[in-house]
């Protein structure tokens, strides 16, 4: 009965009420107290890039924290794109379980007014445009970039609409169709602030070829001899397994690594100028990273093709984001090369940048856990997660103790001080 009831309420955290969820993490709190349920054992590792449904995940915020906690992370941080809708649900999610939060946004920007312009940058779709992450929001300054981010979202919905038609122009000769408002928006939480992109397309798509062609040879054999998709003998292993409980995310993963550039339009009026995002930035007290991708060889998400990206130009890119008074440059260790990592790592140390990572967490099968944090080149990444949690502390409390505010850089120019300072704020505030 009480694993009935464990299973009901962990279940509940992906409800489509927000109290729900929430009433539902409560719950599994209060048996952990009562030593019904087993309380994690915290590992001491760190996450900053965590995706929900307010853009596309499998976790609604608050079971983002859920498994965040049940993965012993120390710290956990929401990263969605194009929306910061999530983040309050988070917040407090975070309070229900004591794991320490920091909240952000991902967005793309148009770097065509730049040196990097006609460049592949970190988007595998697009020259010119750059997904860059806004770390350590001020609490007070949500609303406002929500209010900042609507009409973005907007636009880009108007080229969803526009991509889904010419993937129906591609399909219609098989019988298979998408209608926007019927099979995507529903997959959303477009109603509620959150994105949508082109993740709740394949997704959709994926649906509708499962409902086709059923699980197994049939429809990986519609794959290969139709959509003429080239993916790996380890891909088509998941999709020829009738049991596999995350079939649909695999299919998403391989029709986004080849399928995308079929019918994929140019992202335009979506993506701000750099420089707005900048502005942006400096008015409210957060942190700017730009996402190192690196040159891509064997895809850890499975979704990605072997493709080259920013490590051609890397040093030029620093010039550019350092003119453009970046703070920051956030990667993960477990996508990239030791030596790739410890490149970017010097260029940081060199222009004066803050260091952060983060997993890319939007698929079941992905970890939590990034185990190369353990290693001794990047336990100052852990250090650095918990100066971001004393900087949206101090920023919450006051904007002019932003851990890049003006008046804190005078007073503390030391990059290495600074995350001390702030790290000790962080820590001090959840008893570490």
């Amino acid at each position: 009965m009480e694993q009935n009831l464990v299973n009901h309420l962990i279940a509940d955290l992906n409800n489509d009420d927000c109290r729900t969820r929430l009433q539902s993490l409560e719950q599994l709190q209060a048996l952990i107290k009562q030593g019904k349920l087993k309380q994690p054992e915290p590992g001491g590792f760190v996450n900053n890039h965590i995706h929900t449904t307010y853009s596309f995940s499998p976790y609604s915020p608050t079971k983002a924290v859920w498994m965040a906690y049940n993965a012993g992370l120390t710290t956990a941080g929401i990263m969605d794109h194009d929306s910061i809708s999530g983040a309050k649900e988070f917040i407090e999610a975070g309070k229900i379980v004591g794991l320490a939060t920091t909240i952000g946004v991902e967005c793309r920007a148009d770097f065509s007014q730049t040196d990097l312009n006609g460049k592949r940058i970190n988007n595998p779709d697009q020259e010119s445009v750059a997904y860059v992450a806004l770390h350590g929001i001020p609490h007070t300054q949500i609303d406002k970039v929500a209010a900042y981010l609507a009409p973005y979202r907007k636009r880009r919905n108007r080229r969803n609409v526009a991509m889904t038609a010419r993937l129906n122009i591609m399909l219609a000769k098989y019988g298979i169709g998408l209608d926007f408002a019927k099979d995507i928006v529903p997959l959303s939480r477009a109603k509620e602030g959150g994105s949508i992109t082109e993740r709740h397309i394949l997704y959709a798509l994926s649906l509708k070829l499962i409902s086709r062609f059923g699980k197994g040879e049939k429809l990986v054999d519609f794959l290969r001899s139709k959509l003429k998709l080239n993916f790996s003998a380890k891909l088509e292993g998941y999709l020829s397994d009738l049991d596999n409980p995350y079939y649909t995310y695999d299919l998403l993963g391989v029709l986004k690594s080849d399928l995308v550039e079929h019918f994929y339009l140019p992202a335009t009026d979506e993506c701000p100028p750099i420089r707005e995002v900048v502005a942006l930035v400096q008015e409210i007290g957060c942190i700017l990273a730009y996402a190192y991708l690196g040159d891509v060889g064997e895809s850890v998400t499975g979704d990605k093709k072997a493709q080259k990206f920013e490590d051609d130009y890397l040093e030029q890119l620093f010039e550019v984001i350092t003119e453009l008074s970046f703070n920051a440059v956030t990667y993960m260790p477990s996508r990239n090369t030791l030596e790739q990592l410890l490149r970017i790592k010097a260029l940081c140390r060199q222009h004066n940048l803050f260091e952060i990572s983060g997993e890319d967490i939007n698929t079941p099968r992905q970890s939590f856990i990034c185990e190369a944090l353990a290693r001794p080149e990047f336990r100052n990444l852990v250090d650095s997660t918990w100066a971001l949690i004393g900087h949206e502390i101090a920023a919450t409390a006051n904007l002019k103790q932003a851990f890049f505010a003006p008046d804190v850089i005078a007073k503390y120019p030391n990059l290495a001080d600074r995350i001390e300072i702030y790290k000790a704020i962080g820590q001090n505030r959840f008893g570490r």
